[in-house]
């Protein structure tokens, strides 16, 4: 019997979700799904393509890039996804994706502003972009310091990655996290949307400005707030 049946299948099913949602083409993207009473993740093997991947395919690494269970390479990005899982806290689930619009704010290297409510409902501020890698973090281990990077940047722009799951990495994409990977994937296609209502925005006001600040609280608070009202009583 495989111990670690409920993770591969949590992280296929994830997995499953970028085709299915259009958001990567062939082979350009990845889930890893976290169990953390065992510190270990399964993740998507490296290279194969979605329609030929199966739940015995997932692969489980611990938190210091070991293999522990499967017969395939896992993910190129497995390493981001080990920076993230031991940095960021109470994440259950990584997604790191080639969307188009999210890819081409992360290759315009820009933040994307919160112009509007759909944006607002899952966090009050601008999805962060990093900077480019430098020279030599990517000589030491390119997907290493690609984890760090992310960090480095919500660290010294003071960002909650709890309020803020997501991230676009300067000429590469998104990456986003969330309590399971369901929910990061959840997160990777919300982020994909936003991207895209921005940018379309931009063209037809190219002088747009954010949406105002108490908007944005509003829309924020009624979701995730101390009152939240959206949604259905957990009892029903």
């Amino acid at each position: 019997m495989d111990p670690y049946k409920s993770l591969r299948e949590e992280a296929y099913e994830a997995n499953m979700e970028i085709p299915r949602r259009s958001l990567a083409l062939y082979t350009w993207g990845n889930v890893s799904a976290f169990d953390p009473k065992r510190a270990l993740f399964a993740i998507k093997p490296s290279g194969v393509p979605y329609e030929k991947l199966r739940p015995a395919d997932m692969v489980i690494v611990d938190l210091e890039g070991y293999t522990v269970d499967g017969s395939l390479n896992p993910s190129s990005d497995t390493k981001t996804h080990i920076v993230l899982y031991r940095t960021f806290m109470d994440i259950g689930g990584i997604t790191h994706t080639h969307s188009t619009y999210a890819v081409a704010w992360a290759q315009a290297q820009l933040p994307v502003p919160v112009l509007g409510t759909t944006h607002a409902d899952h966090c009050t501020h601008p999805i962060p972009c990093t900077d480019y890698i430098d020279r030599e973090a990517l000589k030491r281990d390119y997907e290493q310091e690609t984890g760090n990077l992310i960090v480095e940047t919500f660290s010294a722009q003071h960002l909650d990655p709890q309020e803020i799951p997501m991230v676009l990495v300067a000429g590469h994409g998104p990456f986003t996290w969330g309590s399971s990977a369901e929910k990061s994937v959840y997160h990777a296609a919300v982020l994909e949307e936003i991207c895209k209502m921005a940018f379309i925005t931009g063209l037809l006001n190219p002088r747009v400005e954010g949406l105002p600040a108490y908007i944005i609280q509003k829309h924020y608070d009624r979701k995730h707030g101390a009152h939240a009202y959206y949604g259905q009583r957990s009892d029903r």
